[in-house]
């Protein structure tokens, strides 16, 4: 969607917009920020914790208590329940049930069972940003919102063709949504890395890109076997590693089909007529 000029999108009945950048860029403090201010927050990774991946994080908060005696004689006869408290601002149940690679008794993963709930986080995740245009109908209808802000994570770039106008995500957001990436700077992204350390965050890869990295990571290290890997030093350089590869692309989404505002003003914005002004900078911007 994008606007002849800026007073095309400032004036609007209706506006919708899709931001996108790196995990921890500040998407979903500005979602949090616009929902005081009467905009529809729609989390597509709470919607994919929830709807779309909800009964897998269950079921693995169930295979675990089913190892402890006690628990599994109370799963067997219905006496206890288990449920995720997945949120807008705790993913954990999802970042815990994705996981990390490597040595199980550091916690990881076995590789193949990491990249079998990658593949379900990949359709999970397309699923959720399909979902996008039903809910821009349904926070109008149901519950009155004219404006509506899809906070996507930072994998959106890894389950599209960021080239291709026909891409059925890309037709979707583009059709309905105004996509605005978020950009930062060196600076922040070495910020993002430190805060990623300190509290990881739900990771996709490409599968070709984490068999790629994989690979390389234990020549670093200097390890043949999969469980010699220590997973957080692998989440921490991988999430790295994505972070870089995935940047270019970020800007080419949004030379193609939307928009671009720095990171550091965002970080100024305070309410929703400020950010709707910040949008509009960027539509003059794009037009110049």
């Amino acid at each position: 969607m994008l606007f002849e000029n800026p007073d095309e999108f400032i004036n609007a009945p209706r506006r919708a917009v899709t931001v996108f950048g790196m995990a921890g860029v500040g998407k979903t403090r500005l979602s949090n920020l616009l929902r005081k201010n009467r905009w529809f927050h729609y989390s597509v990774d709470y919607r994919i914790g929830t709807r779309h991946m909800g009964e897998f994080i269950v079921d693995n908060f169930k295979a675990e208590a089913m190892k402890v005696p006690f628990l599994a004689e109370l799963l067997r006869s219905d006496s206890i329940y288990l449920s995720s408290n997945i949120t807008f601002d705790n993913l954990d149940p999802l970042s815990t049930y994705l996981g990390t690679p490597g040595n199980p008794k550091l916690g990881g993963l076995p590789l193949a069972e990491y990249q079998r709930r990658q593949e379900q986080h990949r359709v999970a995740e397309i699923s959720a940003l399909l979902d996008v245009p039903h809910f821009i109908d349904r926070a109008e209808q149901l519950y009155g919102y004219s404006d509506f802000i899809a906070d996507t994570g930072g994998s959106l770039i890894e389950v599209i063709d960021h080239t291709d106008p026909e891409d059925p995500v890309v037709k979707a957001l583009t059709g309905n949504t105004l996509l605005l990436y978020i950009r930062g700077t060196d600076k922040d992204a070495s910020e993002l890395v430190r805060r990623f350390k300190q509290s990881p965050k739900p990771m996709y890869y490409r599968p070709e890109f984490l068999v790629e990295k994989w690979a390389e990571f234990k020549q670093i290290e200097g390890v043949s076997e999969d469980d010699d890997v220590d997973p957080a030093k692998f989440g921490a350089w991988g999430f790295e590693a994505l972070l870089h590869d995935r940047l270019p692309r970020y800007q080419a989404l949004a030379d193609n089909f939307g928009y671009t505002i720095e990171a550091s003003d965002l970080a100024t914005v305070r309410d929703g007529d400020e950010f709707t002004d910040l949008v509009a900078s960027a539509i003059e911007k794009r037009m110049r």
